[in-house]
């Protein structure tokens, strides 16, 4: 039987001073030298007013994914009952790292300089923090470990620059890119999140215990809806694979609204497994990428009739922007901090990933 874990604190790190929608491409660089069409249609569509940048207007690295990971942990101890040594284990969760060997959680155990301990680096898309959660939940909960640290961040500013476009083939015969590319470039921000896992409650503030994590791939029933890198490796060169946009970062925005259904599928399983009561719920906390995406999910919601109101939603994504694999810590940190939690309530936690359909779900409990 597993002892009962619990999050103790939550920590974050979002770089520079929030960028608003008109100074975007003065970070991010103009793709051939000229504003984008699109950029007023993602817009529109995600409704974020700021996000932060870890480049300055130069294009120029302030902070590395490592750098920012171990800034959120840092501040996640601040607002814990331990000390960073007592920390014995530590997932990790981002959708690029730092450079492609190592993985992420091995540069940000070297930047917490703190003694040797366990490590796990979980690399997907959003969901990787939902992974990297339950591989905590789990560490501790079989009593392996006592304290752990679960971060999760994301770097996607770098990957937005002129140069990973105009390149391609595509931008060389069409003098642009598709807005499957240039929705990405407006909609990802960057930043870290982190919280501190324990096997004992706060005993001077409040914990939320985890009552369980439910994660289901449905990546035998979708093609690949968001990727970077597909196919590289079996192209004769780097500059081959440049050439071809391989290395780009894309979403089939189409084929991602087709997985919505599915994603509230599980949710309705859960729901017959008695392991969601709506009526239960105090916050639904789900991070969704786009304002649009809320009103796809919620209009198939409604016709299940197991909708959670929406005044019980719970986002920062408008004032801080989709920070990815990060975005659930941010959330939750904000939440924890700004409303009026009391002992029993429950707090369902939702983390979708459209890499190939994947869906996270998690309940808190307040205690």
């Amino acid at each position: 039987m597993m002892r009962n874990v619990y999050i103790n604190s939550f920590g974050s790190f979002l770089p520079n001073d929030p960028v608003n929608n008109a100074d975007m491409e003065e970070y991010l660089g103009f793709i051939g030298g000229k504003k984008s069409k699109y950029k007023p249609l993602v817009l529109r569509q995600n409704r974020i007013k700021y996000r932060h940048y870890a480049l300055n207007k130069d294009g120029e690295q302030q902070y590395s994914s490592s750098e920012m990971a171990a800034l959120a942990i840092k501040h996640a101890v601040n607002n814990s009952e331990i000390i960073l040594s007592d920390i014995s284990y530590l997932g990790s969760s981002s959708t690029l790292g730092d450079c492609l060997v190592p993985g992420l959680a091995s540069h940000i155990h070297a930047e917490l300089n703190i003694k040797p301990i366990e490590i796990a680096n979980f690399q997907s898309v959003c969901g990787s923090s939902i992974m990297a959660l339950k591989s905590g939940y789990l560490q501790i909960g079989s009593e392996e470990h006592d304290y752990a640290a679960i971060s999760g961040c994301e770097f996607a500013s770098r990957y937005f620059r002129p140069g990973f476009y105009e390149d391609s083939n595509e931008f060389l015969e069409n003098g642009e890119i598709d807005i499957n590319a240039d929705f990405l470039r407006f909609t990802l921000s960057d930043g870290a999140g982190a919280c501190i896992l324990e096997s004992k409650p706060n005993t001077h503030s409040r914990s939320l215990k985890i009552n369980w994590i439910d994660i289901k791939s449905y990546a035998d029933r979708f093609d690949t809806c968001m990727s970077a890198g597909e196919g590289w490796s079996n192209q004769a060169s780097t500059m081959d694979a440049v050439k071809n946009g391989s290395l780009i970062l894309k979403q089939d925005f189409s084929l991602l609204k087709e997985m919505i259904p599915v994603w509230v599928s599980h949710y309705l399983d859960l729901i017959d497994q008695d392991k969601i009561n709506v009526d239960e719920i105090k916050y639904f906390c789900s991070h969704y990428s786009a304002h649009s995406l809320k009103e796809e999910a919620i209009n198939v919601l409604k016709t299940t009739g197991s909708m959670i109101t929406e005044d019980k939603w719970f986002s920062n994504l408008y004032s801080k922007g989709n920070t990815g694999t990060a975005s659930i810590f941010i959330i939750l940190e904000e939440l924890y901090n700004s409303k009026e939690l009391n002992i029993g309530d429950k707090i369902l936690c939702h983390v979708p990933e459209s890499g190939r359909c994947l869906n996270g779900l998690m309940m808190l409990e307040v205690v």
